[in-house]
């Protein structure tokens, strides 16, 4: 991933950095990686997350 930092405006391009790897999902993936997590909650969480993206999608759709 790169970022350029135009007219030396570092904070700028930090704030376009964090953005970007936070819709890459690289935050959420730490975050998670943080601590142990049992293989059913695992399953868990990835099928409410599916769901989430199913609805998401519909709605997208019909909207």
């Amino acid at each position: 991933m790169e970022v350029k930092v135009i007219n030396n405006d570092i904070d700028k391009a930090l704030k376009v950095l964090k953005n970007k790897l936070s819709k890459s999902g690289l935050f959420k993936e730490l975050k998670l990686r943080r601590a142990y997590e049992k293989p059913s909650v695992r399953k868990k969480r990835k099928a409410i997350e599916a769901r989430r993206r199913l609805a998401k999608a519909q709605r997208r759709r019909s909207g």
